[in-house]
Protein backbone atom coordinates (compact mmCIF):
# COMPACT_ATOMS: atom_id res chain seq x y z
CA UNK A 1 0.00 0.00 0.00
CA UNK A 2 1.55 3.35 -1.04
CA UNK A 3 2.77 5.50 2.18
CA UNK A 4 1.71 2.45 4.30
CA UNK A 5 4.62 -0.28 3.07
CA UNK A 6 7.90 0.33 2.64
CA UNK A 7 10.27 -1.25 0.25
CA UNK A 8 14.22 -2.40 1.24
CA UNK A 9 15.94 -3.52 -1.04
CA UNK A 10 18.99 -6.30 0.40
CA UNK A 11 22.56 -7.00 -1.60
CA UNK A 12 22.48 -10.92 -2.25
CA UNK A 13 25.65 -10.80 -3.35
CA UNK A 14 28.66 -11.87 -1.58
CA UNK A 15 29.92 -9.56 0.93
CA UNK A 16 33.60 -8.55 2.28
CA UNK A 17 34.18 -7.80 6.06
CA UNK A 18 38.34 -6.42 5.96
CA UNK A 19 39.12 -7.23 9.78
CA UNK A 20 41.57 -4.85 11.52
CA UNK A 21 44.79 -6.46 12.66
CA UNK A 22 44.56 -7.95 15.78
CA UNK A 23 47.15 -9.53 18.39
CA UNK A 24 46.67 -13.45 19.36
CA UNK A 25 48.63 -15.80 21.52
CA UNK A 26 49.76 -18.95 20.03
CA UNK A 27 50.38 -22.43 22.30
CA UNK A 28 53.69 -21.49 23.13
CA UNK A 29 52.12 -17.97 24.84
CA UNK A 30 53.83 -16.60 21.59
CA UNK A 31 52.27 -13.09 20.00
CA UNK A 32 51.05 -12.89 16.59
CA UNK A 33 50.03 -10.34 14.80
CA UNK A 34 47.26 -10.97 12.29
CA UNK A 35 45.08 -9.30 9.52
CA UNK A 36 42.10 -10.90 8.31
CA UNK A 37 38.95 -10.95 5.97
CA UNK A 38 35.08 -12.46 6.18
CA UNK A 39 33.17 -13.19 3.20
CA UNK A 40 29.56 -13.36 4.06
CA UNK A 41 26.06 -13.65 2.31
CA UNK A 42 22.98 -12.99 3.61
CA UNK A 43 20.49 -15.63 4.09
CA UNK A 44 17.53 -15.27 6.03
CA UNK A 45 16.24 -11.77 4.93
CA UNK A 46 13.79 -11.73 7.55
CA UNK A 47 16.20 -12.73 10.59
CA UNK A 48 18.80 -10.54 9.21
CA UNK A 49 16.47 -7.28 8.89
CA UNK A 50 15.16 -8.26 13.32
CA UNK A 51 18.73 -8.56 13.84
CA UNK A 52 20.77 -5.77 12.02
CA UNK A 53 17.71 -3.42 10.95
CA UNK A 54 18.82 -3.84 7.40
CA UNK A 55 22.25 -2.27 7.61
CA UNK A 56 25.63 -4.01 6.31
CA UNK A 57 27.43 -1.85 9.01
CA UNK A 58 25.57 -3.23 11.79
CA UNK A 59 26.16 -7.11 10.54
CA UNK A 60 29.97 -6.38 10.41
CA UNK A 61 29.64 -5.12 14.05
CA UNK A 62 28.02 -8.09 14.93
CA UNK A 63 30.63 -10.42 12.70
CA UNK A 64 33.44 -9.17 13.70
CA UNK A 65 33.85 -9.97 17.62
CA UNK A 66 32.68 -13.52 16.86
CA UNK A 67 35.25 -13.81 14.10
CA UNK A 68 38.08 -12.50 16.29
CA UNK A 69 37.14 -14.69 18.89
CA UNK A 70 37.21 -17.43 17.37
CA UNK A 71 40.31 -16.71 15.82
CA UNK A 72 41.80 -16.20 19.22
CA UNK A 73 40.83 -19.60 20.43
CA UNK A 74 42.18 -21.35 17.31
CA UNK A 75 45.44 -19.84 17.67
CA UNK A 76 45.37 -20.60 21.36
CA UNK A 77 44.81 -24.34 20.47
CA UNK A 78 48.21 -24.37 18.10
CA UNK A 79 51.57 -23.39 17.75
CA UNK A 80 53.43 -20.93 15.44
CA UNK A 81 54.52 -23.23 12.91
CA UNK A 82 50.93 -24.83 12.63
CA UNK A 83 48.87 -21.86 12.02
CA UNK A 84 51.61 -20.31 9.82
CA UNK A 85 51.66 -23.55 7.33
CA UNK A 86 50.74 -26.60 9.11
CA UNK A 87 47.20 -26.65 9.96
CA UNK A 88 46.43 -23.32 8.62
CA UNK A 89 44.04 -24.40 6.24
CA UNK A 90 42.15 -26.72 8.60
CA UNK A 91 41.75 -23.71 11.08
CA UNK A 92 40.23 -22.05 8.49
CA UNK A 93 37.68 -24.49 7.60
CA UNK A 94 37.05 -25.76 10.86
CA UNK A 95 36.16 -22.08 12.32
CA UNK A 96 34.17 -21.14 9.43
CA UNK A 97 31.68 -23.66 9.99
CA UNK A 98 31.36 -23.04 13.90
CA UNK A 99 30.83 -19.54 13.04
CA UNK A 100 28.43 -20.24 10.54
CA UNK A 101 26.02 -21.85 12.40
CA UNK A 102 25.13 -19.07 14.84
CA UNK A 103 25.53 -16.44 12.23
CA UNK A 104 22.70 -18.75 9.99
CA UNK A 105 20.11 -18.70 13.35
CA UNK A 106 20.19 -15.75 14.85
CA UNK A 107 21.22 -13.31 12.37
CA UNK A 108 20.30 -14.91 8.54
CA UNK A 109 23.64 -14.56 7.85
CA UNK A 110 26.05 -17.06 5.75
CA UNK A 111 29.53 -17.33 6.51
CA UNK A 112 31.05 -18.28 3.31
CA UNK A 113 34.80 -17.95 4.21
CA UNK A 114 37.14 -16.85 6.69
CA UNK A 115 40.72 -16.09 5.77
CA UNK A 116 44.23 -15.01 7.26
CA UNK A 117 45.85 -12.80 4.77
CA UNK A 118 49.18 -12.07 7.07
CA UNK A 119 50.48 -12.81 9.80
CA UNK A 120 53.51 -10.99 11.58
CA UNK A 121 55.59 -11.06 14.92
CA UNK A 122 55.50 -7.86 16.76
CA UNK A 123 57.92 -5.23 16.46
CA UNK A 124 59.62 -5.78 19.58
CA UNK A 125 59.78 -9.40 18.50
CA UNK A 126 60.75 -9.01 15.10
CA UNK A 127 63.50 -7.19 15.66
CA UNK A 128 64.76 -10.26 18.27
CA UNK A 129 64.02 -12.78 15.79
CA UNK A 130 66.18 -10.58 12.50
CA UNK A 131 69.25 -10.49 14.78
CA UNK A 132 68.86 -14.03 15.79
CA UNK A 133 68.54 -14.81 12.21
CA UNK A 134 71.57 -12.11 11.22
CA UNK A 135 73.40 -13.89 13.45
CA UNK A 136 73.35 -17.21 12.64
CA UNK A 137 73.35 -16.08 9.07
CA UNK A 138 77.14 -14.55 10.06
CA UNK A 139 78.04 -17.49 12.15
CA UNK A 140 77.65 -19.67 8.85
CA UNK A 141 79.57 -17.29 6.86
CA UNK A 142 82.68 -17.01 9.07
CA UNK A 143 82.27 -21.09 8.90
CA UNK A 144 82.27 -20.84 5.07
CA UNK A 145 85.31 -18.27 4.85
CA UNK A 146 87.31 -20.11 7.42
CA UNK A 147 86.40 -23.39 5.15
CA UNK A 148 87.19 -21.87 2.37
CA UNK A 149 90.47 -20.73 3.80
CA UNK A 150 92.02 -23.40 4.69
CA UNK A 151 90.87 -25.05 1.15
CA UNK A 152 93.17 -22.39 -0.35
CA UNK A 153 96.12 -22.96 1.97
CA UNK A 154 95.65 -26.94 1.22
CA UNK A 155 95.78 -25.88 -2.67
CA UNK A 156 98.07 -23.61 -2.58
CA UNK A 157 100.68 -26.10 -0.39
CA UNK A 158 100.05 -28.90 -3.07
CA UNK A 159 100.78 -26.18 -5.94
CA UNK A 160 104.60 -25.35 -3.85
CA UNK A 161 105.13 -29.21 -3.74
CA UNK A 162 104.51 -29.94 -7.08
CA UNK A 163 106.88 -26.56 -7.98
CA UNK A 164 109.26 -27.99 -6.17
CA UNK A 165 109.01 -31.24 -7.41
CA UNK A 166 109.29 -30.18 -10.93
CA UNK A 167 112.08 -27.65 -10.44
CA UNK A 168 114.30 -30.40 -8.31
CA UNK A 169 113.14 -32.88 -11.83
CA UNK A 170 114.24 -30.51 -14.08
CA UNK A 171 117.26 -29.69 -12.02
CA UNK A 172 118.23 -33.63 -12.27
CA UNK A 173 117.56 -33.35 -16.53
CA UNK A 174 119.89 -30.47 -16.47
CA UNK A 175 122.19 -32.35 -14.73
CA UNK A 176 121.86 -35.53 -16.07
CA UNK A 177 122.09 -33.35 -19.94
CA UNK A 178 125.11 -31.76 -18.42
CA UNK A 179 127.27 -34.25 -17.61
CA UNK A 180 126.24 -36.01 -20.94
CA UNK A 181 127.75 -32.99 -22.59
CA UNK A 182 130.60 -32.92 -20.38
CA UNK A 183 131.54 -36.27 -21.19
CA UNK A 184 130.71 -35.79 -24.69
CA UNK A 185 133.00 -33.29 -25.20
CA UNK A 186 135.78 -35.08 -23.38
CA UNK A 187 134.97 -37.47 -25.41
CA UNK A 188 135.61 -35.34 -28.71
CA UNK A 189 138.42 -33.66 -27.33
CA UNK A 190 140.39 -37.17 -26.51
CA UNK A 191 139.75 -38.19 -30.09
CA UNK A 192 140.88 -35.35 -31.87
CA UNK A 193 144.14 -35.77 -29.54
CA UNK A 194 144.74 -38.96 -30.42
CA UNK A 195 144.42 -38.48 -33.89
CA UNK A 196 146.97 -35.41 -34.07
CA UNK A 197 148.72 -35.23 -30.98
CA UNK A 198 151.20 -33.03 -31.80
CA UNK A 199 148.92 -30.20 -33.78
CA UNK A 200 146.90 -30.27 -30.88
CA UNK A 201 149.35 -29.75 -28.36
CA UNK A 202 151.27 -27.16 -30.73
CA UNK A 203 147.54 -25.63 -30.55
CA UNK A 204 147.19 -25.91 -26.89
CA UNK A 205 150.80 -23.76 -26.63
CA UNK A 206 149.50 -21.08 -28.84
CA UNK A 207 146.40 -20.43 -26.69
CA UNK A 208 148.20 -20.91 -23.89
Amino acid sequence: IPYVHELRRFDARILTLELKSQEYLTQEKKRLIVDSFVMWQISDVSKFFTATGGLTNNAQRLLAPRVNEGLRNKFGERKVHEVVSGEREQLMVELTQEINRHTLTQFGIKMLDIRVKKIDLPPTVSESVYNRMRAEREREAREHRSKGKELAEGIRADADRQVRIVQAEAYRKAEVIRGEGDAESAEIYSNVYNQERDFYAFYRSMIA
